[in-house]
């Protein structure tokens, strides 16, 4: 332990040395600019003086003004002019001053750019001092932006998950009701469409869905001439679990009140506890379809896990909506592309659970 205090003390030590080397360098460098943008400033407010001249002596050819009038204006604005230079320089003199006085501390924000810093200990917050490890400021304001239409954030939904054959109800389901679940996880980004309100929301993104099935009466999948269908397994099974994974684009319009915060410097809307309604869709490709089963046979405990493609659909479309108060809602989403191809009887995936908006 204390060899590696003495290792990155010493690390630090030698950062912090080069860092005061070119931070002097960058003293003389800023310096240096300085006195070059004085030459800069006196050079820019002749050539305006010239233009100027120019445009009264242009006044006088033509009898606009008379001659005591041209000479007028051309004092005032020589006047104007020497002051622009005088001001100035002083502004530039007095930050040669401080950066001598100060030390290479004003030299990068003296040119608008950022700094770094070194220390050991912890960051105070509060006084924004760094006592431990090195921090980046890149001295460059951040540009508020008036009016933020467009917001992101991460999407978790999971609950129940199940199948639905053509005419046939939860209760005569082939699969556990409180054993089959989905899981999604999720970008969305969320835009204002009406330009002066946030009532109506366009929401869309990209989501990993997992939908899981558990069959019931101790039946697994088997795939017979293309077509995949439940059936009994030999023993008795402990577990029995198909898995589909979908990458899916999801596109829903949300409804709902918002609240304005208006400043001198930006217009936000915030649906923080605020009820909202969602409806729309999704459409992505199957990636991965897995069963898993557990049980024993000969006195010997067995797990399986087999990948293949089980007929299933390769391209996922359905509806889904939700309905909640600030981040949290109530979740449903109904596959209308069927679970398998080439199926007797199609049978649609169904999920019905909680999302959060975080």
């Amino acid at each position: 332990m204390k060899t590696i205090i003495t290792i990155t003390t010493i690390v630090v030590l030698s950062l912090y040395a080069q860092l005061l080397k070119a931070q002097e360098t960058d003293k003389a460098n800023t310096i240096e600019l300085l006195v070059q943008e004085k030459e800069n400033i006196t050079n820019a407010e002749k050539a305006a003086l010239k233009k100027e001249v120019e445009a009264i002596n242009e006044k006088l050819a033509k009898t606009e003004i008379t001659v005591e009038e041209a000479q007028r204006q051309k004092e005032a604005v020589a006047q104007k002019r020497a002051l622009n230079i005088e001001n100035l320089h002083a502004i530039i003199d007095n930050k040669i001053e401080l950066l001598d006085r100060n030390g290479a501390e004003y030299s990068t924000s003296m040119k608008g750019e950022g700094k770094l810093e070194i220390g050991i200990g912890a960051e105070d917050k509060e006084n924004g001092d760094i006592l431990f490890g090195m921090k980046i400021n890149t001295g460059k304001e951040k540009k508020i932006k008036y009016d933020r239409r467009t917001y992101s954030n991460l999407v978790v939904a999971f609950g129940l998950n199940n199948a639905l054959l053509d005419g046939q109800s939860l209760d005569d389901s082939n699969y556990k009701v409180a054993g089959s679940r989905f899981f999604e996880l999720g970008w969305v980004w969320s835009t204002r469409v009406f330009k002066n309100s946030n009532f109506l929301r366009l929401k869309y993104g990209v989501s990993y869905q997992s939908n899981g099935l558990k069959p019931t009466d101790n039946r697994y999948f088997v795939e017979n001439n293309n077509q995949t269908q439940l059936e009994e397994f030999r023993v008795e099974l402990d577990k029995s679990k198909f898995r589909m994974d979908n990458i899916v684009a999801p596109l829903h319009l949300e409804f709902g009140p918002s609240k304005v915060k208006e400043t001198e410097n930006s217009i936000r809307y915030s649906t923080a506890r605020k009820f909202k309604i969602g409806l729309g869709g999704y459409v992505g490709v199957n990636v991965s379809t897995r069963q898993k089963l557990k049980y024993k046979e000969n006195g010997d405990e067995i797990k399986d896990k087999i990948k293949r493609d089980y007929n299933t659909t390769d391209v996922i479309y359905g509806l889904s909506s939700y309905i909640g108060f600030g981040d949290m809602s109530i979740y449903a989403k109904y596959d209308i592309s069927p679970m398998f191809r080439n199926a007797e009887i199609d049978q649609n995936n169904v999920s019905l659970g909680l999302r959060f908006d975080l």
